[in-house]
C-alpha cells in the first residue's frame, strides 16, 4: 500500500505530465510510440489518436497497451531515482455521441486546450486507457504494485 508522499508523486506524475511512451503489440512484437494523455477519474487516462498513426492500427488488432509516464529527466539528478509508472491496460475507441465521450473530450481539452481543431479531423478519435495494473516507482527502493483502485485514488477517485 502507497504511503501519502508517494501516492502525492503519483498524483503529480499523472496529472502533470503531458506525454506516455505506448507500448503496442505488432506482429507479436512490442512497438512503443509517445503520445499526449490526460487523465480522468477513476484512474481513466484519455488519448486522442490519429487512425493513421500505426499504434491506432496495432490497437485495432490488439488493444492491450502498456504506458509509461515518467518524470521529466534533471541533468542534476541519477535518471534512476526519477519517479515513473508503467501501466498496463486495455484501450477502447469511444464512440464521438455521449456523455462518455463529452467527458473525455474535456478532460483533454482543460490538459491540451490548443487541441480543439484537431478534434474536427476525421481520422482522430478519442481512446479510453483502462489501466488493470501498474507498477509505480517512487524513487530509490520506493517501488509499488498497484491495482485500479489504488490508482483511482491518485487520479482523485
Amino acid at each position: 500500500m502507497m504511503d501519502a508522499p508517494a501516492l502525492a508523486i503519483l498524483t503529480r506524475l499523472l496529472r502533470n505530465e503531458r506525454v506516455a511512451s505506448l507500448g503496442t503489440l505488432r506482429d507479436g512484437l512490442p512497438t512503443v510510440s509517445l503520445v499526449p494523455f490526460a487523465a480522468g477519474d477513476r484512474a481513466t487516462l484519455w488519448l486522442h489518436l490519429s487512425g493513421l498513426a500505426l499504434h491506432t492500427k496495432d490497437i485495432a488488432v490488439d488493444p492491450r497497451v502498456s504506458l509509461m509516464i515518467a518524470e521529466r529527466d534533471d541533468p542534476a539528478r541519477n535518471p534512476l531515482s526519477l519517479a515513473r509508472v508503467s501501466l498496463r491496460g486495455n484501450l477502447a475507441r469511444i464512440s464521438s455521441e455521449g456523455e462518455e465521450y463529452d467527458n473525455g473530450k474535456s478532460t483533454y481539452l482543460a490538459k491540451f486546450p490548443d487541441s480543439g481543431l484537431v478534434f474536427s479531423l476525421g481520422d482522430f478519435a478519442l481512446y479510453r486507457f483502462t489501466p488493470e495494473s501498474a507498477r509505480f516507482v517512487a524513487g530509490f527502493g520506493r517501488a509499488f504494485d498497484l491495482d485500479s483502485a489504488e490508482l483511482g485514488r491518485a487520479t482523485h477517485l
